[in-house]
Protein backbone atom coordinates (compact mmCIF):
# COMPACT_ATOMS: atom_id res chain seq x y z
CA UNK A 1 0.00 0.00 0.00
CA UNK A 2 1.58 3.48 -0.84
CA UNK A 3 0.24 6.07 1.48
CA UNK A 4 -2.43 5.93 4.29
CA UNK A 5 -5.44 5.57 2.29
CA UNK A 6 -6.80 2.52 1.54
CA UNK A 7 -9.00 2.25 -1.47
CA UNK A 8 -11.73 -0.97 -1.19
CA UNK A 9 -13.47 -1.86 -4.06
CA UNK A 10 -15.84 -4.98 -4.02
CA UNK A 11 -16.06 -7.14 -7.34
CA UNK A 12 -20.01 -7.78 -7.62
CA UNK A 13 -19.82 -10.40 -10.53
CA UNK A 14 -17.60 -11.44 -12.75
CA UNK A 15 -18.56 -12.70 -16.67
CA UNK A 16 -16.22 -14.58 -19.11
CA UNK A 17 -16.53 -12.47 -22.28
CA UNK A 18 -14.62 -14.42 -24.40
CA UNK A 19 -12.02 -17.36 -24.32
CA UNK A 20 -8.73 -18.57 -26.23
CA UNK A 21 -5.77 -20.75 -25.78
CA UNK A 22 -3.95 -17.62 -24.64
CA UNK A 23 -5.81 -15.16 -22.53
CA UNK A 24 -9.55 -15.08 -21.36
CA UNK A 25 -11.60 -11.31 -21.64
CA UNK A 26 -13.59 -10.46 -18.48
CA UNK A 27 -15.94 -8.31 -17.91
CA UNK A 28 -16.48 -7.25 -13.84
CA UNK A 29 -18.39 -5.16 -12.07
CA UNK A 30 -17.08 -3.32 -9.31
CA UNK A 31 -18.35 -1.37 -6.02
CA UNK A 32 -16.60 1.60 -5.69
CA UNK A 33 -15.25 3.25 -2.29
CA UNK A 34 -18.57 5.69 -2.70
CA UNK A 35 -20.69 2.63 -3.64
CA UNK A 36 -21.79 3.40 -7.25
CA UNK A 37 -21.08 0.12 -9.43
CA UNK A 38 -18.22 0.75 -12.54
CA UNK A 39 -17.77 -1.76 -15.38
CA UNK A 40 -14.12 -2.61 -16.06
CA UNK A 41 -13.13 -4.84 -18.70
CA UNK A 42 -9.84 -7.27 -18.23
CA UNK A 43 -7.72 -9.48 -20.10
CA UNK A 44 -6.29 -12.46 -18.24
CA UNK A 45 -3.13 -14.36 -19.53
CA UNK A 46 -3.51 -17.70 -18.81
CA UNK A 47 0.18 -18.71 -18.16
CA UNK A 48 0.81 -15.61 -16.50
CA UNK A 49 2.76 -14.37 -18.82
CA UNK A 50 6.62 -14.69 -20.00
CA UNK A 51 9.80 -13.45 -20.00
CA UNK A 52 12.73 -12.27 -21.73
CA UNK A 53 16.28 -11.33 -21.72
CA UNK A 54 18.68 -8.02 -22.80
CA UNK A 55 21.37 -9.99 -23.84
CA UNK A 56 25.00 -8.29 -23.76
CA UNK A 57 28.40 -9.59 -25.63
CA UNK A 58 31.85 -8.89 -24.32
CA UNK A 59 32.21 -5.66 -26.79
CA UNK A 60 29.08 -4.13 -25.03
CA UNK A 61 26.79 -5.36 -28.00
CA UNK A 62 23.38 -6.90 -28.13
CA UNK A 63 21.36 -9.08 -29.78
CA UNK A 64 17.71 -7.76 -30.63
CA UNK A 65 14.90 -9.08 -32.63
CA UNK A 66 12.71 -8.09 -35.06
CA UNK A 67 9.65 -9.28 -35.92
CA UNK A 68 5.63 -8.56 -37.17
CA UNK A 69 3.22 -8.15 -34.25
CA UNK A 70 -0.28 -8.93 -35.23
CA UNK A 71 -1.16 -5.91 -32.26
CA UNK A 72 0.59 -3.09 -33.90
CA UNK A 73 0.10 -4.33 -37.39
CA UNK A 74 4.06 -3.91 -38.07
CA UNK A 75 7.62 -5.40 -36.85
CA UNK A 76 8.84 -4.41 -33.92
CA UNK A 77 12.54 -4.60 -32.24
CA UNK A 78 12.49 -6.48 -29.04
CA UNK A 79 14.46 -8.28 -26.77
CA UNK A 80 14.46 -12.15 -27.37
CA UNK A 81 11.19 -12.78 -25.08
CA UNK A 82 8.07 -15.42 -24.99
CA UNK A 83 5.40 -16.98 -23.25
CA UNK A 84 5.45 -19.57 -20.46
CA UNK A 85 5.14 -22.89 -21.38
CA UNK A 86 3.44 -23.83 -18.45
CA UNK A 87 1.72 -22.13 -15.36
CA UNK A 88 4.55 -21.99 -13.07
CA UNK A 89 7.18 -21.94 -15.39
CA UNK A 90 10.34 -20.06 -13.72
CA UNK A 91 11.24 -16.63 -15.29
CA UNK A 92 14.77 -17.82 -15.87
CA UNK A 93 13.85 -20.48 -17.65
CA UNK A 94 11.48 -19.26 -19.69
CA UNK A 95 13.74 -15.90 -20.39
CA UNK A 96 16.77 -18.68 -21.20
CA UNK A 97 14.60 -21.09 -23.52
CA UNK A 98 13.92 -18.30 -25.57
CA UNK A 99 17.27 -16.42 -26.24
CA UNK A 100 18.74 -19.57 -26.88
CA UNK A 101 15.27 -19.92 -29.73
CA UNK A 102 15.66 -16.70 -31.34
CA UNK A 103 18.88 -15.62 -31.29
CA UNK A 104 20.91 -18.98 -30.76
CA UNK A 105 22.95 -17.73 -27.64
CA UNK A 106 23.30 -19.24 -24.03
CA UNK A 107 24.05 -16.72 -21.55
CA UNK A 108 25.67 -18.23 -18.88
CA UNK A 109 25.36 -15.59 -16.39
CA UNK A 110 21.68 -14.42 -15.88
CA UNK A 111 20.83 -11.15 -13.64
CA UNK A 112 17.22 -11.12 -12.65
CA UNK A 113 16.10 -6.82 -13.24
CA UNK A 114 12.87 -6.52 -12.64
CA UNK A 115 8.81 -7.82 -13.16
CA UNK A 116 6.61 -5.81 -14.81
CA UNK A 117 2.94 -5.71 -16.05
CA UNK A 118 2.96 -3.06 -19.49
CA UNK A 119 -0.62 -2.23 -18.82
CA UNK A 120 -2.31 -3.16 -15.19
CA UNK A 121 -5.03 -1.05 -16.52
CA UNK A 122 -6.35 -3.89 -18.87
CA UNK A 123 -4.06 -6.88 -18.86
CA UNK A 124 -2.62 -8.95 -16.29
CA UNK A 125 0.81 -10.49 -18.04
CA UNK A 126 3.34 -10.32 -16.23
CA UNK A 127 6.91 -10.07 -17.71
CA UNK A 128 10.38 -11.46 -15.91
CA UNK A 129 13.04 -9.49 -17.40
CA UNK A 130 16.83 -10.55 -17.27
CA UNK A 131 20.25 -9.64 -18.11
CA UNK A 132 21.98 -12.62 -20.14
CA UNK A 133 25.59 -11.98 -19.98
CA UNK A 134 29.13 -14.69 -20.97
CA UNK A 135 27.20 -15.75 -24.02
CA UNK A 136 27.82 -19.28 -25.53
CA UNK A 137 26.94 -20.81 -28.67
CA UNK A 138 23.58 -22.70 -28.46
CA UNK A 139 21.40 -24.37 -31.20
CA UNK A 140 18.22 -21.62 -32.42
CA UNK A 141 15.49 -22.82 -33.16
CA UNK A 142 12.35 -20.94 -33.86
CA UNK A 143 8.80 -22.19 -33.64
CA UNK A 144 7.05 -22.81 -36.31
CA UNK A 145 5.31 -19.68 -36.26
CA UNK A 146 8.16 -17.45 -35.61
CA UNK A 147 9.57 -15.44 -38.34
CA UNK A 148 12.80 -13.27 -36.52
CA UNK A 149 15.41 -10.88 -37.91
CA UNK A 150 18.28 -10.52 -35.47
CA UNK A 151 19.67 -7.39 -35.08
CA UNK A 152 23.03 -7.56 -33.82
CA UNK A 153 24.23 -3.28 -31.97
CA UNK A 154 25.35 -1.28 -29.32
CA UNK A 155 23.83 -1.41 -26.59
CA UNK A 156 24.23 2.70 -26.87
CA UNK A 157 22.83 2.40 -30.37
CA UNK A 158 19.88 0.50 -28.57
CA UNK A 159 19.03 2.98 -26.20
CA UNK A 160 19.28 5.75 -28.84
CA UNK A 161 16.48 3.75 -30.64
CA UNK A 162 14.34 4.12 -27.87
CA UNK A 163 14.88 7.73 -27.66
CA UNK A 164 14.16 8.57 -31.96
CA UNK A 165 10.76 6.18 -31.39
CA UNK A 166 12.26 2.88 -33.27
CA UNK A 167 12.08 1.00 -29.66
CA UNK A 168 8.64 1.14 -28.43
CA UNK A 169 8.41 -2.36 -26.31
CA UNK A 170 8.42 -1.70 -22.86
CA UNK A 171 9.96 -4.92 -21.75
CA UNK A 172 12.76 -3.95 -23.71
CA UNK A 173 12.79 0.03 -23.12
CA UNK A 174 12.55 -1.58 -19.20
CA UNK A 175 15.67 -4.15 -19.75
CA UNK A 176 17.76 -1.34 -21.83
CA UNK A 177 17.63 1.17 -19.43
CA UNK A 178 18.18 -0.93 -16.32
CA UNK A 179 21.20 -2.36 -17.99
CA UNK A 180 22.43 0.97 -18.50
CA UNK A 181 21.55 1.97 -14.96
CA UNK A 182 23.45 -1.17 -13.30
CA UNK A 183 26.35 -0.82 -15.35
CA UNK A 184 26.86 2.96 -13.98
CA UNK A 185 26.25 1.86 -10.60
CA UNK A 186 28.82 -0.58 -10.96
CA UNK A 187 26.24 -3.50 -10.38
CA UNK A 188 27.31 -5.11 -12.90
Amino acid sequence: MVGDVMIEFIKESSELVYDSKIVSLYKDNLKTPKGNTVVYDYIKHKSGGGAGALVVDENEYTYLVKQYRNTLDKVNIEIPAGGYSYVGEKGIDCAMREVEEEIGFKPEKMIHVSNIISSVGTFDEKTDIYIGMNLVKGVRKLDPDEYIEIIHISVEEAIDMIYSGDIIDSKTIVALLAYKNMKTRGII
